[in-house]
This record gives structure tokens, sequence and C-alpha cells, in this order.
């Protein structure tokens, strides 16, 4: 068989991969705190034909020769994350919170710490603050008085007293809360995750990530320290995905799966000459 179809072949399957991705990065072009991901290619092994030789002295003498190798296709090496800022939307909540810089919101699912990008949380009927998917908002809780300064223990879903009116969030995740008799107070503090690798963390769905073993483990800090960004209160991070440049990816593909339909028909017309030669 031709060693062309079958490169032929690898590249329709990279490049249906790259319409995914792509696909996929327009769908949530308006996804909350979605970071769009690019595809990355690289060539399979190459057959050698020839192998390099090596200059020849005295005399007469010889020049060294290349080797010469024929590609045998190509394969998809990573999907990589584009975790650059997205733009701010501007709601106007004091519950909804946007990252200005590095790091992540921690969250509980079940038994599972996750992070997200997307600061659309709420408070439940039991007072504990959520994500849209219900999930827990860790932090640190103050029972009475104030968080102290730096926050100490293992973040905990945040809760909001009973004795809170009203509450503001300032930029390093501090909730400060009025009371009855208008005195204030700390109650809790927003964490924030940051880690070595954000490329090597796992998309979990409903815009969270959880961390995998090239990802490193989670720093746990707050907003505005150990190179974690500040916070903005009543705007959320929309997505960072580049229209113009998915819809240039488009076309890209779809070219690139074109040429690659022709070397598979090409390489069919030549094995159908083949075969006619004994008639």
């Amino acid at each position: 068989m031709l060693r062309s179809l079958y490169s032929g072949i690898s590249g329709l399957r990279v490049h249906q991969t790259m319409m995914d991705v792509t696909g996929n990065n327009i769908a949530n072009v308006n996804t909350t705190g979605f970071k769009g991901s690019q595809t990355v290619f690289q060539d399979t092994l190459s057959q050698m034909m020839q192998a390099a030789g090596a200059p020849q002295t005295g005399t007469p003498g010889a020049g060294g020769t290349n080797p010469a190798q024929v590609g045998l296709g190509v394969r998809l090496a990573g999907v990589q994350t584009n975790f650059g800022q997205g733009a701010a939307q501007t709601t106007g909540r004091n519950l909804d919170l946007m990252v200005q810089g590095d790091g992540f919101f921690a969250v509980q699912k079940g038994n599972e710490q996750l992070y997200t990008r997307s600061g659309a949380f709420n408070f439940d009927a039991n007072g504990a603050m959520v994500t849209t998917d219900g999930n827990f908002v860790l932090g640190w809780n103050a029972a009475t008085g104030n968080v102290p300064v730096p926050p100490t223990g293992a973040p905990e879903p945040i809760m909001l007293p009973g004795d809170v009116e009203s509450f503001t969030i300032s930029p390093d995740g501090s909730m400060v809360g009025v009371l009855a008799d208008g005195t204030k107070r700390t109650f809790a503090q927003v964490s924030m995750a940051n880690f070595v690798n954000p490329g090597g963390l796992e998309k979990a769905g409903g815009s969270t990530y959880r961390s995998t073993v090239n990802s490193g483990d989670a720093t746990i800090g707050t907003a505005g320290t150990g190179g974690m960004g500040a916070l903005q209160t009543g705007a959320l991070e929309m997505s960072n995905v580049d229209l113009g440049q998915e819809f240039t990816n488009l076309i890209i593909a779809q070219r690139g799966f074109q040429a690659n339909t022709k070397v598979i028909s090409t390489s069919d017309e030549l094995l159908n000459d083949l075969v006619n030669l004994k008639r």
C-alpha cells in the first residue's frame, strides 16, 4: 500500500480534532470564565530510506551525504488551554466576582475540591455561598469578630451569619458585613488557588477544573497575594475566545481536511492504475 494513503488518513483525523476544538471554542464564546483551547500537531515517525554518510578523508576524498527519510503522517501532540484574561462584563451584583490576573476560586463538589474562573455566586437557603451549580465556595469564616489576617486553617464553605444584614466584598476577598446596630465585621474571606502549571489542569465540566499530576498541587491564599490577582465585584469574566481567530481556524481546518482527502483520492487512483496493469 502507498504510504501517502495512510498519511492522508492521519491528516483527516487530526484536522477533524481541530474542527472539534474550534467548534467547542465558538460554542462557548459567551460562557462565563471559559478559556479557549488550541490544537498542536506533530509529525509521526519517518521511515529511513538512506542513512547519512560521513565525509571521507584522504586522496581521493568523498563528501558526506544527508539521510533520506519519508514521513508517515501527522498526529495530535496536544490540546492546550489559553488562560489569558477574558473581558469584564459589568453586572452590578455584589456576589458576582471577577479575578483580575492569575488564580482560581476554590469550590467544593461533594468530597472533591475543584477550581473555577466563573465568579457568579449566590447564597442558598442555609446561608452557604454557592456557585450556579450548587458547589460550595471555599474560604475562611469567623463565628464572631473578624477573620484573622492572614487567614489560618484550611478553607471551608463560606457561610452567611444570621446577624449580618448586608455586606460588601473587598478586592482581597474580605466579606465585610453590616450588623443590625450599624457596626461592621469581616465575617468571611474568599480563598484563591494558583498552580505552578495551570495548563496541566483537567477540565471537569461546569466551568471547573481539577488538579492533575502535571498541574502541581494548589497553592491556597488570598486575592492580591502570592501572585494571585485581585477581585473585582459586580463583574464577571467573559470567555477569552477570539471569534476572528476561531473563524480563521475553521478555514484552516477545512482546507487541511480537503487537502488530505485529495491525497487519499490520488493515492487510490494510483493503486487503481497499478491493479489495471494486469488485464
